[in-house]
This record gives structure tokens, C-alpha cells and sequence, in this order.
């Protein structure tokens, strides 16, 4: 069947949308690459790590990986508790971070993680969260099979992923100003610290 040029685009503009939708919340994978933001810190790689993670996932979604996460439950029991386990953890880290306060752009930049160890976390942030999985490869999936073009709603899905991680990384240098003030680091921290546990407490409540 030929699909028409507005069939594929209106494919793609709602999987634009659709895509945009899903990760525009604040998450603990936003969280981070905000904070690598304003870190300046690796920011090119954490933005094409996730970019790269989500063109993965919603490819998977579309061409009915959904599916068969569905019929794995225990694949995703798995992954909740790995997830739940690894975010209580990095929120502690975050709420040390907060309670000794002292973090500021600058001392920051100074001792910057290696990158291996920066796109460890940041893999264990997207991959381990069950909420990227049913987000991406469920929920996607399931909308791409009432498009004309899937295809079309792939890339645009895949574009959305593109377009805010990029925005999130390098936008997030116009609030160097105010995390110049260790206070406003504390209160990052914080505000980190409360995401990771709130995710994990959903994690393991709602499993």
C-alpha cells in the first residue's frame, strides 16, 4: 500500500509529539544530564548516549519489541528492582552532596569524573529504569501500530529524543549564573536526591 507524503508526515509530527510527551518529566536520566550541563562535563557524550539509547529503544518499540516485553514479566521485575536498587543509591549520593555542601561550578569542573565513569552512570540511569522501557518500547510501540507510517513515526520519535537531550545538555549553561552560589548546588542535590528516591519508592511499590 502507497502511503501519501501527508500520511508520513503527520506520522512523524505525532511521533515528534509522542516522543517529546514521554520524556519531557523530569527523571533521574534528566536530572543527570542537567547537572552535566551546568558541569559542563562531558555533555556532548551524555546527550548522544541517550539520544542514541532512545533511537534504540523506540526502533525496538516500533518493530514490536513491545510486545514481547509484555509477555516477560520477569524481565521487567528484574529490571524494577536493579533500578529501584541503583537510584536509592545514587540519591544518598546526591543527599551527601547536599548535607556537605560546598560544590560549585567552578571547584566542580576542576575534578571532573572520567568519562567512562560518567556514561556508566548514565547508562545505568536509562537501561536499568523501567520507566524508559515502557515509556519507549511499550507505549510507543503500541501508538506507532495506529500510524499509516511507521516509520515516519520512528524518526520522529527518534527526532524528539535528539532535540530535548540536546537542549537539556547545552541549555542548561544559561543557569550558570545562579549555581554560581554553592546554596543553589545544595538545593540541585536535593531536588536530585528526592527524584532517584521518589522513582525508586514507585519502582518498588507499584511492582
Amino acid at each position: 500500500m502507497t502511503i501519501s507524503a501527508a500520511a508520513s508526515l503527520g506520522s512523524g509530527l505525532a511521533g515528534l509529539g509522542t516522543g517529546l510527551s514521554l520524556i519531557a518529566a523530569i527523571g533521574a536520566q534528566n536530572a543527570f544530564v542537567l547537572k552535566q550541563g551546568l558541569l559542563r562535563q562531558h555533555v556532548l557524550a551524555v546527550c548522544l548516549f541517550c539520544a542514541a539509547s532512545d533511537a534504540v529503544l523506540i526502533a525496538a518499540g516500533v518493530a514490536g519489541a513491545g510486545a514481547l516485553a509484555s509477555g516477560a514479566p520477569w524481565l521487567l521485575s528484574a529490571m524494577r528492582w536493579g533500578g529501584a536498587a541503583f537510584l536509592i543509591l545514587y540519591g544518598a549520593r546526591s543527599a551527601r552532596a547536599a548535607w556537605r555542601g560546598g560544590e560549585t561550578l567552578q571547584e566542580a569542573g576542576a575534578a571532573a569524573p572520567s568519562l567512562a565513569a560518567t556514561l556508566a552512570t548514565i547508562a545505568a540511569l536509562t537501561w536499568l529504569n523501567p520507566h524508559v522501557w515502557l515509556d519507549t518500547v511499550v507505549l510507543l510501540g503500541a501508538v506507532s501500530a495506529t500510524q499509516p507510517d511507521r516509520l515516519a513515526f520512528a524518526l520522529g520519535g527518534i527526532s524528539g529524543s535528539v532535540l530535548f537531550f540536546f537542549a537539556l545538555g547545552y541549555g542548561a549553561r544559561l543557569l550558570a549564573p545562579l549555581f554560581a552560589r554553592p546554596v543553589a548546588w545544595r538545593l540541585l542535590d536535593a531536588a536530585v536526591a528526592l527524584v532517584m528516591w521518589a522513582i525508586a519508592a514507585t519502582l518498588i511499590l507499584t511492582g
